[in-house]
């Protein structure tokens, strides 16, 4: 009897002793719960509060006990998926949450597992309406006009629409780089040989070039256009061929104007060009200004480095151009040297552009070897070494400065550069850039300039790369923007049925003599009177 009293003690303790046994391992249980329950609070995006009820630990505790293993193992499953609710744990997760880079963290979880878990449809559609916006916004734009207030601006708003819609880039084709060798390459594949007429035209010097011209349907007393192309260009090039079938289409002459030594002319001297220096184009445009009726109007239009040849005869030979030239055009012109060289030997695709443009420098040089070997044999000019360019600064360095009498190439550049002549212009000149050209920055363009010149009117648009303007769902070769504004501006100017460009023309010539004027009569209060009677005659024969 005694036994069995002493022995249910030492049963009793013996079940205390296992449930505290129990019970401490219940609370360590409880304890990695609530860590990981943490955890689980901190890196998860959302949590599903109503998937389990929240329990309080000592319920979960009684509850833990009441279960059998299977239905504690899934208990504890579950557990891992709720928040924990202790106080502790409640302030530690509001003091994550409220951090910025906890909401940033989570925000990123969320977006990232609801897109992970898109169809793909889905997550094409909403990348597609995200490029729409985009394309609509940053895009789509209405051209600026920089031109000073005068006749020559409310002339182009009332006569040109083009300025005044928006410019539509090409919908999968928006990228600068990817404007311009696009256009290039849908150009030489669609448009087609041109059928010209060729004049060669002996120089002073004994030089060559080729007129090419295109006069098919068009009548006895019809414009015509003169076109200067770019760095290596001739009257075979895309951009060339789509200004020539846009002026035949208007009924307009076209004549294209070859540097020497391309277009398949022989060399016969051993200059090439440059573009600071614009004689050859002054013996071209008094050649074909005889050649053509005297009642027809001549206009003129360069492209890219042809608009630096352009720019630098109208404002050095200003009088001499206003009489030979009723209009003029340039399209994508490099107006500050320095910086459109800084940008073309930009790494990696800008490098490439400018490498294959500086291949083609070479290639001319090439073709025509024969007269240099002999020439340049003993001279300070390498012509192996100038056959190995990489980059047009120096070929230019090594070849065109020195063969133009300059010290150095950015003597050179700072000649050709035309954003500090527009002042000296007097033919009325519209202007067609983008402010995305690889070749030429935003910041080059004289935009403050031509705001206060009375005969050059620059229009810049968002897009268009160098001298490639597509538009369009697909482009069409025909009817493109840079053409377009080609035809409206030269058809309204040459033509002129209502007289009314002639009277603004005039209008803008008054306003640039009273600049002229006022310029002189401040320059009059210089000491040196020699100095001033020297400005005074001078001013004196452009007056009249």
């Amino acid at each position: 009897m005694f036994g069995a009293f002493v022995h249910l003690p030492l049963k009793a303790a013996a079940a205390m002793m296992t449930m505290t046994s129990k019970n401490q391992m219940i609370n360590i249980e409880l304890l990695k719960m609530r860590r990981i329950a943490l955890m689980s609070c901190h890196s998860a995006s959302r949590c599903s509060s109503a998937a389990v009820p929240l329990l309080e630990p000592q319920q979960l505790q009684i509850q833990l006990y009441r279960r059998q293993p299977q239905q504690q193992l899934r208990f504890k499953q579950e557990l891992l998926r709720c928040p924990a609710r202790d106080q502790s744990s409640k302030s530690t997760c509001r003091g994550i949450h409220t951090e910025p880079f906890g909401q940033s963290v989570s925000m990123f979880n969320s977006m990232y597992a609801y897109l992970s878990h898109l169809p793909r449809l889905h997550a094409l559609g909403i990348a597609v309406f995200a490029y729409v916006i985009y394309y609509l916004i940053q895009v789509v734009k209405r051209p600026i006009i920089a031109c000073a207030d005068g006749p020559f601006k409310q002339y182009l708003i009332k006569k040109m629409p083009t300025l005044e819609n928006k410019y539509w880039p090409t919908f999968w084709c928006v990228e600068s780089r990817a404007q311009t060798v696009l256009a290039s390459l849908l150009r030489s594949k669609s448009l087609p040989r041109v059928n010209y007429r060729r004049e060669i035209l002996r120089l002073k010097d004994g030089g060559e070039v080729a007129l090419d011209w295109l006069e098919e349907g068009c009548d006895e007393r019809a414009p015509c256009v003169l076109i200067l192309p770019g760095l290596t260009g001739e009257s075979q090039a895309e951009y060339i061929k789509c200004l020539v079938f846009a002026a035949q289409q208007a009924g307009m002459r076209a004549v294209v104007f070859n540097n020497r030594g391309l277009g398949g002319i022989e060399l016969k001297t051993p200059r090439l060009y440059c573009a600071a220096n614009c004689e050859d184009l002054c013996e071209v445009v008094h050649h074909v200004r005889r050649t053509l009726p005297l009642d027809c109007k001549l206009g003129a239009t360069g492209i890219s480095m042809g608009g630096l040849i352009l720019g630098n005869y109208l404002a050095r030979k200003s009088d001499e151009a206003r009489i030979n030239l009723s209009a003029a055009k340039i399209i994508s012109v490099p107006w500050d040297v320095h910086k459109g060289s800084a940008s073309i030997e930009k790494p990696v695709i800008n490098n490439l552009l400018g490498r294959h443009l500086a291949g083609s420098l070479c290639r001319t040089l090439r073709n025509h070897l024969e007269v240099y070997r002999d020439i340049y044999q003993d001279s300070e000019i390498d012509i192996q070494r100038i056959l190995r360019c990489k980059t047009i600064k120096e070929f230019d360095e090594l070849f065109t400065a020195k063969q133009f009498g300059y010290a150095h190439v950015n003597d050179y550049y700072t000649d050709a550069t035309l954003h500090n002549k527009l002042d000296h212009i007097s033919v009325p000149l519209l202007c067609l850039s983008a402010a995305d050209d690889p070749f030429q920055p935003l910041d080059a363009i004289p935009i403050k300039a031509a705001n206060q010149c009375t005969h050059v009117a620059i229009v810049i648009t968002a897009r268009g790369g160098h001298i490639g303007f597509l538009e369009g769902w697909w482009p069409s070769t025909k009817d493109q923007y840079m053409s377009r504004l080609f035809t409206e501006y030269f058809t309204k100017a040459l033509y002129d049925e209502d007289g009314e460009f002639e009277r603004a023309s005039n209008k803008m010539h008054e306003r640039f003599l009273a600049k002229k004027t006022m310029e002189l009569a401040a320059s009059l209060n210089a000491p040196a009177a020699a100095v001033l009677a020297n400005q005074l005659e001078q001013h004196k024969l452009k007056l009249m």
